[in-house]
């Protein structure tokens, strides 16, 4: 594919094994993955095209660390925002026959890709093309874990997420360098259970998690 040199593709690939260890299934549904994104993100702006040579470290192996915060147990997760599939498609390929992944996406261009994209993988998974708003807690009534990445603010995210995470849900939001100040600000309207787990991708970032949320104005 034009616009990175595939050397540097195949060397992010490697780096990206090295962090994660899977199985040869899985491995192969992760190549499907990265190849629809690639055909799709030609006409479709799914992620930030500097990001592309990356693919692997910077989204597949970043979204495939939440794995290992979720409650071993987790029957269904759900993921908010999902665009690209990152974490939600890497999170059902990776626990595919364990775990019900729900995807929610407004755009609905990127949530026909997430459909077209589970087909290539071989994956089951829900697609909901509505606004958080009218999935969670409705289409939606119940998770054991919620993620969202890349898609807002902590403090938007937890008043989107709070359906579920008030009745039991683990939250997972990867976040950047300013994930401290965003929990603080949070933290003036929420009263949060919540830790910081330092980014295996980045230095710099971090994985918010979540396990308990309640709203301040009701004590």
């Amino acid at each position: 594919m034009a616009g990175f040199d595939p050397a540097n593709r195949a060397a992010d690939r490697a780096a990206a094994e090295r962090l994660m260890h899977v199985s040869r299934e899985t491995w192969a549904r992760l190549d499907a993955l990265v190849a629809t994104l690639d055909r799709w993100q030609a006409t479709t702006n799914l992620v930030a095209p500097t990001t592309l040579a990356q693919v692997w470290t910077r989204h597949v192996a970043d979204s495939a660390q939440l794995v290992n915060l979720a409650p071993a147990d987790a029957e269904v997760w759900v993921d908010i925002g999902a665009g690209a599939g990152f974490p939600g498609l890497v999170v059902a390929a990776l626990l595919a026959g364990r775990t019900e992944v729900h995807l929610v996406e407004s755009n609905l261009k990127k949530a026909a890709f997430l459909r077209e994209a589970a087909r290539a993988m071989g994956l089951t998974v829900a697609v909901h093309g509505v606004r958080a708003e009218a999935a969670l807690g409705s289409a939606i009534p119940h998770a054991d874990v919620v993620s969202a990445r890349a898609l807002a603010s902590l403090s938007d995210l937890l008043r989107l997420a709070a359906p579920l995470l008030k009745t039991g849900a683990v939250g997972l939001f990867p976040k950047g360098e300013k994930a401290a100040d965003e929990l603080t600000e949070a933290q003036e309207s929420w009263n949060i259970n919540a830790s910081f787990h330092a980014s295996r991708t980045d230095p710099a970032a971090s994985v918010i998690r979540v396990e308990g949320l309640s709203d301040k104005r009701f004590g």
